[in-house]
């Protein structure tokens, strides 16, 4: 039996593991800090319903939907448990919903910033490889990923209630209707590579220029 377990543990491939293990923090780290900033700008705009639900935490159990972590390591596709938002709290509903909607992909992209501060910090004094490979090849690119993804305005992501502020009000309410059927909708463009690797490029493009701005050259 002995034998059996050595010749098992020689056989895994700690690199591949560990490599796995950064994924799931990256992923689990932006998802977490993306529906907090939701609940955050909710209750600063006097909606207090995530904070009533123990929604503004970083705590990954509270806001990780477990089909969509596996599809976003699966498909590259997932999503998170939405942080509930009572728009009726807003003084102006619809502009509620939009900024609080941009605090999610905003607090990505600061995420991704201070990833980047954290590892020129490390590279001016005690350089740790572990740690700067874990911020700057997974959390910040990822980080960047996302919220790109969630700005396209296509329901139900972020963007489209941010383009749905413009509307007027009849048409308004049809679109977010429409919420539900969006997911799909995305699901096969994404899987289907019929986005022509939008978010990748974008995030490529985006990701080099922030660190031209935060990371030593």
């Amino acid at each position: 039996m002995f034998g059996y377990l050595q010749t098992l543990f020689q056989s895994l491939d700690y690199d591949r593991i560990m490599s796995t293990l950064s994924r799931v923090g990256a992923v689990v780290l932006c998802l977490s800090v993306h529906e907090t900033a939701h609940g955050l700008a909710a209750l600063a705009l006097g909606d207090p319903t995530a904070k009533n639900l123990h929604r503004l935490s970083l705590n990954p159990l509270r806001h990780i939907d477990w089909l969509g972590l596996a599809m976003m390591f699966t498909a590259g596709f997932g999503w998170a448990k939405p942080v509930p938002i009572d728009p009726r709290y807003f003084r102006n509903p619809k502009w509620g919903m939009a900024l609080t909607a941009l605090a999610g992909p905003g607090s990505n992209f600061i995420l991704a910033a201070a990833c980047m501060l954290l590892v020129r910090a490390s590279i001016a004094t005690i350089p740790n490889p572990t740690l700067i490979e874990f911020l700057l090849y997974s959390v910040a690119p990822l980080s960047i990923g996302l919220g790109v993804f969630n700005l396209i305005p296509f329901p139900p992501l972020d963007g489209s209630k941010v383009l749905a502020a413009f509307f007027p009000d009849w048409l308004y309410i049809r679109w977010m209707r429409y919420e539900r059927f969006g997911t799909l909708i995305l699901f096969f463009v994404f899987v289907s590579g019929l986005d022509g690797n939008f978010v990748s490029r974008v995030m490529y493009w985006i990701y080099v220029r922030m660190a031209t701005v935060f990371l030593p050259i």
